[in-house]
């Protein structure tokens, strides 16, 4: 399987980490003695699942490596450009490649062995898109004072990961992806693109996670799947100061622990 690496973007003066960055792209910025996207790339390297990685946001020049097969595409400008220029190049690899993953820059945190854990559940479960979620208590015990943002659900409250799988096919379909990029982080969009019926069922917590991965798909028009993952390093990505400290010490902490 694939990796699309998604590593652009350049916090502009309003945005909390433009301090760290100045100027530079988030998936640079120094975390326990390397860019972070470097964390990425070695988790991804010496996953067994994966067989090529394509690192979407970023030119070639840019000092990180990757063991695995790697190629380099400059920022396409937005987040749905990156994704969908990355996708095509794993067609170009693989045009019956049946998915891929896609990873943000900003889980310095994970590692191989949560990469291989996560490829195969993609396998097993065989959807278009295939989304991981962690429960607060397993975000909350592993990494306190976090901050995340959580979804009430009849049977959990969970936050949104970021090492997930689309089949890369999906690339052409620019409905999709219009609609899932806009409604990312704004409530109201979010409500259009899945109904007032579904957000209603949200906020009174009667949805179950099963309950919510039908019922988006269909809306959606795809085969969806949810992934409730053990591993709360997929969902801690770093978008505020205090995220980029907590990431910094546990790094550095793992670092020193005997190989």
């Amino acid at each position: 399987m694939d990796a699309l690496v998604i590593a652009g973007g350049t916090p502009g003066p309003e945005d909390p980490l433009f301090p760290y960055t100045r100027g530079q792209a988030k998936s640079m910025v120094d975390v326990a003695g390397k860019p972070m996207v470097q964390w990425v790339l070695d988790a991804l390297s010496g996953a067994s699942a994966v067989d090529r990685v394509v690192v979407s946001g970023l030119s070639a020049d840019a000092g990180v490596t990757c063991a695995k097969p790697s190629t380099f595409i400059p920022d396409q400008g937005t987040m749905l450009d990156n994704i969908k220029a990355g996708l095509r190049r794993v067609l170009e690899f693989d045009p019956a490649a049946r998915h891929a993953l896609v990873v943000s820059s900003d889980i310095p945190g994970i590692t191989s062995a949560m990469v291989d854990w996560r490829a195969q559940r993609v396998a097993e479960a065989g959807g278009d898109l295939d989304y991981a979620v962690i429960e607060r208590s397993v975000m909350e015990k592993r990494y306190p004072g976090s901050k995340r943002s959580y979804t009430r659900l009849k049977d959990a409250e969970v936050c949104g990961g970021d090492l997930n799988a689309v089949r890369p096919a999906l690339a052409t379909d620019e409905g999709v992806w219009e609609r899932l990029i806009a409604a990312r982080k704004n409530a109201l969009k979010q409500a259009a693109l899945l109904g007032f019926d579904i957000l209603a069922l949200l906020l009174m917590g009667r949805l179950s996670l099963a309950d919510a991965e039908v019922k988006v798909s269909k809306r959606l028009g795809i085969n969806g799947k949810v992934c409730l993952s053990p591993y709360a390093e997929i969902g801690m990505d770093v978008d505020k100061p205090h995220q980029l400290e907590i990431m910094r010490q546990d790094l550095v902490s793992r670092s020193a622990q005997p190989a």
